[in-house]
């Protein structure tokens, strides 16, 4: 079945544009999450909406599955391909196709990269708010499936904040657009983080902001990770809302030390990295405030200039990676708690961390207690690729049972998905999987997604097998 429709995908684009050689195709095998591993059956690169579109379409009618995949830095196995479907690669969809500063508007196609938006509009006084650690390489489309946050989203907010309008190529291959303004149901909304399992972007309408008249950037060194802690909650508790609040622990530090010389004041168990933005007045009082607060701090720096700004950010921007400098392997993970039980978790942490033997780097959004904790350990090893896993997985647990989340920013994918049932009930996970089977009712965008145990559209309750819910409820017309 699938070398038949390899050759209706030949005859559909152009040859260097499907991969099938078994060496290429293994570039694909996984996402930025590379514990969890597959070879795609077959790789298309479309450069055109109306190309994904007819991929799709041919996907239907030979019933194989297809998977979206942008840069492919996702971390929770998102991307991860089928061997028996189709790989849709949006990489080749990167025009800017529209700048409109009168209605702070810009219109992307997938494969535009995060920081290209702010890189096209910053000399008119313009920037794109959400910025992910990978903002240099992570494409727009690949945001809006994850609802990607970043260092600044405490202040501005996710993905979904700052996306107008989408052009999607649903999944039975249908060419549409959910529009922000749309009267009824918010579909934007629901297609905004569905992790390619509703359909696949092929053009983005995005939010611009004006850049803020001030900007301050602070690094706070502290001895430990718990004075770094009081310090968020007391920023908070103060009601000073700043861009970014962003921690960084010992280990951390070291491997960002080691990958790419940030300069972070030496003998620090945690730094804090906090960016206050707006009005240079308002900037000024919070400014001043922030210095009484992080009085514990043994060292405070102030960037003087852009240069010191992003010299700053070097360290944070780059700690997912820099990991590899001292672990062969790492898995990340995204939990959420709530600021409060920020120390708690944090110290579970560590006792985890001991009693399995598995290093844990801490590198949080502080601000909004969304966790990263790298997981590090040595895949040589017997057995150490299993106790990372215990850890992680018990990370996971300690931020349910703190009143958190599994995933803030990072999305569910393959590798969070049979933790789902620890949060949702049965009943939570069916109703969910309508809105699945109203956009899918034949399963075939990016399966083994999200849920632990996919649900054909007639397993759910309410839904006849096979039958599309809105062709059962005679409302297929309104879709």
């Amino acid at each position: 079945m699938l070398d038949t429709l390899t050759a209706a995908l030949r005859s559909l684009l152009p040859h260097d544009s499907v991969i099938t050689d078994p060496v290429r195709l293994r570039t694909y095998e996984c996402d930025g999450l590379t514990y969890h591993r597959a070879t795609p059956g077959v790789v298309v690169l479309p450069d055109t909406a109306d190309q994904v579109a007819r991929v799709v379409r041919l996907c239907n009618d030979f019933a194989v599955p297809f998977v979206a995949r942008g840069s492919g830095t996702g971390l929770s196995g998102g991307a991860l391909p089928r061997e028996d479907g189709v790989l849709i690669v949006t990489s080749k969809m990167r025009r800017i196709l529209e700048i409109d500063l009168d209605n702070r508007r810009a219109v992307v196609e997938p494969g535009v990269t995060n920081l290209a938006i702010t890189e096209a509009v910053r000399d008119r006084g313009h920037y794109y708010a959400p910025d992910p650690s990978s903002q240099q390489i992570c494409s727009i489309g690949g945001n809006v499936a994850e609802n990607s946050g970043g260092a600044h989203c405490l202040k501005y907010g996710f993905t979904v904040n700052h996306v107008e309008a989408c052009e999607i190529v649903t999944p039975d291959g249908d060419l549409v657009t959910l529009d922000r303004m749309d009267p009824g149901y918010d579909l934007l909304g629901a297609f905004i983080g569905s992790e390619g399992t509703l359909g696949i972007a092929t053009k983005i309408t995005v939010r611009l902001s004006r850049t803020p008249e001030s900007v301050v950037t602070v690094l706070a060194a502290f001895e430990n990770i718990e004075q770094g802690g009081k310090a968020v909650s007391a920023i908070i508790g103060a009601g000073i809302v700043p861009a970014a609040i962003e921690m960084m622990d010992a280990l951390a530090i070291e491997a960002a030390e080691a990958a790419v010389a940030c300069s972070y004041p030496a003998g620090a168990g945690a730094v804090l990295i906090v960016e206050l933005d707006g009005p240079e007045a308002e900037v000024r009082r919070q400014f001043a405030r922030l210095q009484e607060i992080c009085s514990a701090a043994f060292e405070l720096r102030v960037a003087a200039d852009a240069a010191e700004r992003a010299a700053i950010w070097k360290g944070r921007k780059s700690a997912f990676a820099a990991v590899g400098r001292i672990s062969p392997a790492y898995i990340v993970q995204d939990g959420v708690v709530p600021r409060t039980a920020l120390p708690g978790v944090l110290a579970a942490i560590d006792r985890l961390s001991h009693e399995h033997h598995i290093r844990v780097a801490n590198v949080f959004h502080a601000g909004d207690g969304n966790l990263h904790p790298l997981v590090l350990f040595d895949d040589a090893e017997p057995g150490a690729g299993e106790r990372a896993e215990v850890v992680s997985g018990a990370i996971l647990d300690l931020c349910i049972e703190h009143g958190g989340s599994i995933t803030g920013e990072h999305g569910v994918g393959v590798d969070k998905s049979r933790y789902m049932p620890r949060m949702f009930s049965e009943d939570d996970l069916d109703t969910m999987q309508l809105v699945r089977c109203a956009f899918d009712p034949r399963g075939l965008s990016n399966p083994g997604k999200v849920f632990p145990t996919p649900r054909l559209c007639g397993e759910v309750p309410g839904v006849r097998k096979g039958v599309h819910p809105l062709v059962e409820s005679g409302k297929a017309e309104q879709f």
